[in-house]
């Protein structure tokens, strides 16, 4: 009788430990660098995470949720302090993302596979309120996490100078398509 509480206990250990461990990210560390193209050249700048954790199960990434905090998106590529202020402004504003209203972009991991020395991740972004799924791959290294995703910014109702919804445009147009490459650092 002895050996059933016995088990019983070596069981839910196992399990407990089984689970997926939830890691939180180093906000400090971690950033996110976008790029957005237009017909006359790009803008490159940074955005910084709010909060976020990945779902770790035997060391393999199994999930994860991360906050973007949208008021910090800055240009690194203009010198001239005006006229980056003036970009950093636009882009804050309801013609871009609407930093008022939506202060917050969100990505939530559903499916994970791995993938030679890294990973096929699918998930939710959230962008003013707009959801759609993503996909993207993502390598890992001790505790970094890095990647890019490629998005449709129309999908997201930032629609400022596209060519799907302004005719005329000319040298004015801006690509749909941004990049975001990201790196996530856990704390240790």
């Amino acid at each position: 009788m002895k050996r059933i509480p016995i088990l019983l206990v070596a069981l839910i250990l196992f399990v407990s430990f089984a689970e997926a461990q939830k890691r939180q990210v180093d906000v400090k560390l971690s950033e996110v660098t976008w790029t957005g193209k237009k017909v006359t050249g790009e803008h490159t700048g940074k955005i910084m995470f709010k909060e976020g954790f990945v779902q770790l199960k035997d060391k393999q990434l199994v999930g994860g949720e991360f906050v973007i905090d949208m008021n910090t998106i800055t240009c690194t590529d203009l010198d001239n302090p005006d006229y980056n202020a003036k970009l950093v402004g636009h882009l804050k504003s309801d013609d871009f993302f609407g930093v008022e209203n939506y202060p917050h972009s969100k990505l939530v991991l559903n499916n994970v596979s791995a993938i030679g020395k890294g990973y096929k991740v699918s998930g939710d972004l959230t962008i003013k309120g707009k959801t759609h799924p993503v996909s993207f791959e993502v390598k890992h290294s001790d505790h970094v996490f890095e990647g890019k995703m490629v998005i449709d910014r129309t999908k997201y109702d930032v629609r400022y100078g596209s060519g799907k919804f302004f005719d005329n445009l000319g040298d004015k147009m801006i690509y749909d398509n941004f990049e975001l490459v990201f790196k996530v650092v856990l704390l240790k």
